[in-house]
């Protein structure tokens, strides 16, 4: 599509004008068109004493014509008519940003599409001044010098070039996970200080992001949907760093990205807190990007002047799928299992292990893969210092904490139901005061006066109503906090303590129970419950991908 000037009623009923305030805004412009033009590689390069910014890209370019009118207010090849506001795919569409950015700085284009010559074109307040053949590959070169040079007011209420620079880096690091499949770079005064490698997902471009984050951290889950209001085809893409690996002291690694734009949802980001809740320590928050892609007619972007914030349609519908998602990517099945060495040498390394010493494989038992199974296959095997589970699974070993284990099956068992029963013999607590009893009643307890400073609970949780410590138990809870914090600190009190002595079918009762929760990573506190052990680990430390093959004639 070529570039047009949009009609004067589609003008009209755009609301919001583009601002162009900083070196920020400028490299957030260009590297959108970029992105528009189905770019794969883009290099930004920003010398910031001169007031410079030049933008490369691979994509699909602009012919002569193009050239001519692309700096025109209102020119664009994204929209030409009122009905396609309501299904914008792109990025840009208002047809603003270059007109915008040629009115505060001097302007260069270079461009070549695969079935035209190059071409540029100096640009100077909008008009142009210079141009003239130019060798280039297929794309564009966007260079803007001198910016703000009729406006010097502008230069001196701008932010430090470090938080300029530091900006510029948060933009290309949230285009990047919603485009994992770009390459880019970021050069200062030609040194280069970011590089993102383009992959598959979102999932590979993380961990480039956040240095002490692995990808074996991370849990990867696309979904297919569909709208209940349109019968238009949605996904959505959760990368989700495990509970018990990783967290952070704010919520600035929660990001959620529309129509390939990190953009603030304020209806969703409390859905997925919320969702994530007792997965992680006290005051600790989760890395999570959520990806979401829908029909143009869910989304309405004139919320905000830069688009960073929008009001997307079908509000309950995403809400529930992104609860769902987060459900099952805290699940554990095989899918979450890292890659191993299930490969034709690791089958002879075995076999020759088998051949020549007293160690035998068990193929029945050991074909993991050929059991068609929704969460991994936990067989236990021993216990340790009675505080420990050894349980043995296709691809190593798990060490799991039984206390903190049963704790997270009991929490649930508590969040699904609540159930009080009256005893026969209330129980007796002396020294409440008035915050402490309103407590107990806040928790559904039947809770009366028994005399000078005694109170009779005559109901209790019924998890609590076997145990010898329910006075002790019911002082806790009534110390304060919602139904939340008293069922953490019962199912605490009621899990089975470290020390204990378990037998094998009790241990795998336990594992069963545990690994069908809702979060089998950590306990109501954030603690991690399990120690993976792989097999690729334990091959690697033994050394066995090389003293076996070697010694074996392999």
């Amino acid at each position: 599509m070529t570039i047009q000037k949009l009609p004067h009623e589609v003008i009209k009923l755009i609301a919001a004008g583009e601002v162009i305030d900083s070196i920020t805004a400028v490299v957030r412009e260009l590297v959108e068109n970029s992105l528009d033009a189905d770019a794969s590689r883009i290099a930004i390069s920003i010398y910031p004493e001169s007031w410079c910014v030049q933008v490369a890209d691979n994509g699909r370019g602009m012919n002569q014509e193009d050239l001519l009118v692309c700096v025109q207010p209102y020119t664009t090849s994204k929209i030409h008519a009122t009905q396609d506001l309501s299904k914008i795919s792109t990025l840009g569409f208002r047809g603003e940003a270059l007109h915008s950015i040629a009115q505060l700085a001097d302007l260069s284009i270079s461009s070549r599409t695969a079935t035209s010559s190059g071409w540029q074109m100096i640009y100077q307040r909008g008009e142009i001044v210079q141009d003239h053949p130019v060798a280039i590959a297929c794309g564009t070169i966007v260079t803007v010098s001198n910016l703000f040079g009729n406006l010097p007011i502008r230069r001196q209420v701008n932010p430090p070039f470090s938080q300029q620079i530091k900006q510029s880096q948060n933009l290309i690091g949230q285009l990047a996970l919603c485009h994992p499949q770009v390459t880019w770079q970021l050069f200062v005064n030609d040194r280069l200080i970011l590089k993102i490698s383009g992959g598959k997902t979102a999932q590979n471009i993380l961990p480039q992001l956040l240095k002490q984050v692995n990808l074996h951290d991370l849990q990867l889950l696309q979904l297919d949907l569909e709208t209940p209001e349109e019968s238009h085809k949605s996904s959505l893409e959760l990368v989700l760093g495990l509970p018990d690996r990783l967290s952070r002291p704010r919520p600035d690694w929660v990001k959620i990205g529309v129509n390939g734009r990190v953009v603030k949802v304020p209806e969703l980001e409390p859905t997925v807190l919320s969702a994530l809740h007792r997965t992680l320590p006290r005051d600790r928050f989760p890395v999570l990007f959520l990806h979401l892609r829908t029909s143009p007619g869910q989304i309405d972007w004139n919320r905000h002047p830069a688009k960073a914030e929008i009001y997307l349609h079908s509000l309950n519908f995403w809400q529930e799928q992104i609860k769902l998602a987060i459900d099952q990517a805290l699940k554990i099945t095989p899918a979450q299992l890292p890659i191993t060495w299930q490969n034709k040498r690791v089958e002879k390394l075995l076999k020759s292990s088998e051949n020549k010493s007293t160690y035998h494989l068990d193929n029945q038992k050991n074909n993991w893969h050929s059991q068609e199974i929704g969460l991994v296959d936990l067989q236990v095997i021993a216990q340790v210092r009675n505080t420990y589970i050894i349980a043995e699974h296709r691809d190593g070993l798990w060490l799991i904490e039984q206390h903190i284990a049963h704790e997270r099956v009991l929490y649930e068992q508590l969040q699904d139901q609540w159930n009080l029963v009256t005893i026969d013999t209330p129980i007796i607590l002396s020294g409440l005061n008035p915050k402490q009893v309103a407590q107990l009643k806040f928790l559904q307890l039947d809770i009366d006066s028994f005399g000078e400073d005694l109170w009779a609970i005559r109901t209790l949780p019924e998890m609590l109503s076997k145990r010898e410590d329910c006075a002790e138990a019911l002082t806790e809870v009534s110390w304060g906090g919602d139904l939340d914090s008293a069922q953490v600190a019962i199912a605490c009190r009621s899990a089975i303590r470290n020390g204990t002595s378990l037998t094998l079918q009790q241990m795998q009762t336990l594992i069963e129970q545990w690994k069908i929760t809702r979060n089998p990573h950590t306990c109501p506190h954030g603690r991690p419950i399990y120690l993976s052990l792989e097999e690729s680990a334990l091959y690697r430390f033994f050394r066995r991908h090389w003293v076996l093959g070697k010694s074996h004639g392999i």
